[in-house]
């Protein structure tokens, strides 16, 4: 189902202006109206060239939760971002638009998260045989909705790709970009994800769920046409996903926050261990960023926050030199971004990060 935008009737004020029309009119230092789209832009999905798909899920996401809400939040803070961007300065003439915001799926994840409980707290607490039997079925239409789910975003983003569109992906938990790499493998013979996360994300079907959030690169190795995973700023990983790892071989890499630490307090500079990263990837570029890559006090309400991880400009320094090293960043996902209950500190983070690998998937496109 599609849901109109809250924002749909503000643009249709603009309905009979062309996109030329609306860059001119349009002064990029004023406020963005409330009812504007994403960053206060006057484009609609169809105008703009940048759309991102919001996928509001997070059903099997077992420690802190609100990720579903991340692509509201950002959507909501996104207004407090200067349009000015050094890097990037005529970024919002390419348009930047959120397509509808499907409210079935945030139900239907908010439903299915009650159910997984049942199965998480079995395994955690034990149970009796009824409790077992509930849990049993609660697994296995869970799985089968998280297979609908894939089967939605690969859909989605397909049609924007066919519609010549630059896509990314906003969650949700870190399941939802399955269906979008499925998409990327169709269109092309190899790329790779370069990875940015806490955490490794290669459980197998991690608490019997097998569309895991913690499983998400797991299943993305499935996919023949992806023939490297890089992976910047793990710190958590158990002994299972090492193994996967090491029998993966040259096709994973990983850049553990530690090691990174180690070598800059050695004297390695952030631009030397950037360049090492990249050369690691091939040609097509899918970003994978989970923003509890970060240090989580950028991101302190996401699922699974860990000690350590890249500061915001080392983020975004990688992210740049991503695109100066001629590679093309063929797509983008931004997962895990949770509001906070107090504040949108956390969305504010996102929104800016967002902006930033807009302009990365718009350059040299």
């Amino acid at each position: 189902t599609i849901f109109a935008h809250p924002w749909a009737h503000a643009l249709m004020g603009h309905a009979h202006m062309s996109k030329a029309a609306k860059i001119k009119s349009f002064d990029p230092n004023s406020p963005g109206a409330a009812n504007a789209q994403l960053y206060g832009l006057p484009f609609t999905c169809a105008e703009a060239d940048i759309v991102l798909v919001p996928v509001p899920w997070e059903v099997t996401t077992s420690y802190g939760g609100g990720t579903a809400h991340g692509p509201r939040a950002i959507f909501d803070a996104s207004f407090q971002v200067d349009l000015f961007h050094p890097e990037f300065p005529e970024l919002w003439k390419r348009g930047i638009a959120m397509d509808e915001v499907p409210k079935a799926l945030l139900h239907q994840s908010a439903d299915l998260k009650k159910e997984a409980k049942h199965v998480i707290d079995l395994l955690t607490e034990g149970g009796s045989k009824k409790d077992h039997t509930r849990a049993e079925k609660a697994l296995k239409r869970i799985n089968a909705e998280c297979a609908v789910m894939n089967d939605w975003v690969e859909q989605r983003c397909t049609y924007w790709l066919d519609q010549g569109k630059l896509v990314g992906l906003v969650g949700g938990d870190h399941s939802t970009p399955l269906g979008y790499f499925r998409a990327q493998a169709k269109r092309h013979r190899s790329f790779g994800i370069l990875h940015i996360d806490a955490h490794m994300d290669l459980r197998i079907a991690y608490e019997g769920f097998t569309y895991s959030h913690a499983s998400i690169m797991y299943n993305a190795l499935g996919l023949k046409q992806l023939t490297k995973l890089v992976q910047v700023g793990i710190r958590d990983f158990c002994a299972q996903e090492n193994e996967v790892l090491v029998k993966e071989g040259e096709r994973v890499n990983v850049a553990r926050s530690a090691d990174i630490r180690r070598q800059q307090f050695d004297g390695i500079t952030w631009r030397a261990q950037c360049d090492a990263i990249i050369e690691r990837l091939p040609e097509a570029v899918h970003i994978s960023f989970d923003i509890d890559g970060l240090d989580p006090t950028l991101c302190p309400h996401t699922g699974t926050p860990v000690p350590g991880g890249l500061t915001f400009e080392e983020a975004t320094y990688l992210l740049s030199r991503v695109a100066a090293s001629g590679r093309k960043v063929i797509g983008f996902d931004l997962v895990e971004v949770a509001p906070g209950p107090h504040d949108e500190w956390d969305a504010n983070v996102g929104a800016r990060l967002l902006w930033h690998l807009c302009g990365v998937l718009a350059k040299g496109r």
